[in-house]
């Protein structure tokens, strides 16, 4: 098989660079919409200077949050990071927490807290999560597959126990919140991930599924959002390869899109289903991935 030639491969690299520095723009110059007006929420695994939490918590301050929660197992940021929201956006509150999150009573107590400190809780985005590095079968043991079960599934199941008990005591003009899930599109069908990390987030989808129809009645909305591969301290390993190698422009060639996402492009899909835009959107997975679980593998324009 022919190799690709390298002026395409560097040529389809530029054009991928120039879309997504437009996605990124377009991200930044938007103006506030009122999105998310007067509202209070909670984000997990903000840690990451170019993660999906960050650029969901940019998000939702620029939406107009009255108080954001932010935490992350390492908090080393977290503190410079509230400063700088609070000093961008008047009147906004930000409180960051070092902790885990899949420990019950941290999570408890920070549902509680912002309703005793706010009257209310609008949003808990339960976004922390980890991957294995282990592909193989053999490779795995039981320690390893129950540490990612306990931090991406016991996480997401935490947020909706504590975060939606707290929702059904919001104030009349507040009632019900949403609760949204960072899943993947690795639990959707297997290839995108190790074994352990794909079995966790297709438990994180079905939590989404079952907490909504748990919750009937109480207009709180539970969705799993499924990234697709996209650049996140996460996945710094494959994009910095990637870059070693020159091949960055064939990262994500997989999708109809041809190109990897960044964090921006999940954050205005949490910001969707944290918003009253989202009202009658409840229960789903919604991949966003650029089309990547659309299709069974074929080849281009075979079907037969």
């Amino acid at each position: 098989m022919a190799r690709p030639d390298r002026t395409a491969v560097e040529q389809q690299q530029q054009r991928t660079l120039a879309r997504l520095q437009a996605v990124k723009h377009h991200f930044d110059a938007q103006p506030p919409q009122g999105r998310f007006p007067g509202k209070v929420a909670i984000v997990t695994g903000v840690g990451s200077l170019k993660g999906i939490g960050r650029a969901t918590v940019r998000l939702l301050a620029r939406e107009g949050a009255k108080a954001i929660y932010i935490l992350d197992f390492d908090g080393s940021t977290l503190d410079a990071f509230a400063q700088e929201l609070e000093q961008k956006h008047r009147g906004l509150k930000v409180v960051a927490l070092a902790g885990d999150a899949a420990d019950s009573d941290l999570i408890l107590s920070t549902c509680e807290r912002a309703k005793n400190e706010h009257g209310r809780l609008d949003f808990f985005f339960a976004n922390a999560g980890t991957t294995g590095r282990n592909m193989t079968l053999e490779g795995l043991d039981d320690q390893g597959v129950m540490d990612i079960m306990r931090v991406n599934v016991l996480s997401c199941f935490l947020a909706v126990k504590h975060a939606s008990a707290v929702m059904k005591k919001n104030p009349s003009e507040a009632t019900g919140g949403s609760i949204v899930l960072t899943a993947s599109v690795a639990g959707l069908r297997s290839g995108a991930g190790p074994q352990d990390y794909s079995a966790s987030k297709a438990a994180v989808i079905n939590l989404a599924n079952t907490s909504a129809q748990i919750l009937g009645g109480t207009n709180i909305r539970v969705n799993a959002i499924c990234p697709g591969l996209i650049e996140t301290g996460m996945t710094t390993f494959t994009f910095d390869r990637a870059r070693e190698r020159g091949t960055l422009g064939k990262v994500g060639q997989l999708n109809p899109l041809r190109r990897f996402g960044i964090p921006e492009e999940i954050a205005q899909a949490a910001l969707f289903l944290a918003s009253d835009d989202a009202s009658y959107v409840n229960g789903i997975a919604l991949p966003v991935d650029g089309g990547l679980s659309s299709s069974l593998p074929t080849a281009p324009g075979q079907f037969m």
